[in-house]
């Protein structure tokens, strides 16, 4: 049994598949990084009512 020889253009569908996943990666990988830049930059002191108590908690006065 012998294969029929590829057509040129699923070659170039595959090359310009390759590249759009490459850049949706790249993409990705993007969002992720700043996303975990900014949740490790948070300081929880600096935000409005912080000297609040946690929900739930008790409040003894």
């Amino acid at each position: 049994m012998q294969f029929r020889e590829e057509h040129e253009i699923h070659s170039r569908k595959r090359s310009m598949n390759r590249g759009v996943g490459l850049v949706l990666a790249a993409f990705v990988a993007l969002v992720f990084g700043l996303t975990v830049v900014k949740v490790s930059n948070l300081d929880f002191s600096e935000m409005p009512g912080a000297d609040a108590p946690a929900s739930g908690a008790e409040v003894t006065q």
